[in-house]
């Protein structure tokens, strides 16, 4: 089965795997929010019992890991494509979440630690800028 649509994680491969985890899942969120079901081909699951597990993606959701450097570039791209996509920074952990958006607020872009970004747009364009990552393990 082929997809219309690429959903990739860039996660920065400098940083803790509990770190890296809880930065999938802020993105994820906020990506998942900015997006419909139909679009992220999301179903209900069932099993045998009559047991409902919702909203599972079809698509294959691939997590990469690259520089913090390397992500900046990609969401830039992701920009220039106009695509859909969510971000997680070094200002966006520790304190109180309005430290969090202080932080960030005070902090030029230049300046973030891109802990990671979720890109979602179509298949051809996603890995033509995901393509020099390599698979998280």
């Amino acid at each position: 089965m082929s997809f219309e649509n690429k959903l990739v994680a860039l996660v920065n491969k400098e940083i803790e795997t509990g770190v890296a985890m809880n930065a999938i899942a802020h993105m994820t969120i906020g990506l998942g929010a900015q997006l419909n079901h139909e679009l992220l081909r999301l179903n209900d699951y069932q099993d045998k019992d009559g047991n409902i597990y919702p909203r599972i993606s079809q698509m294959p959701f691939m997590i990469l890991r690259g520089k913090s450097s390397e992500i900046r570039k990609a969401v830039g791209q992701a920009k220039e494509h106009q695509m859909q996509f969510s971000v997680f920074t070094h200002t966006m952990t520790g304190g109180t979440y309005q430290e969090q958006l202080d932080n960030t607020l005070l902090t030029p872009e230049e300046q973030l630690i891109y802990y990671g970004a979720v890109l979602f747009g179509p298949w051809d364009d996603v890995s033509q800028i995901t393509k020099r990552f390599s698979l998280y393990k």
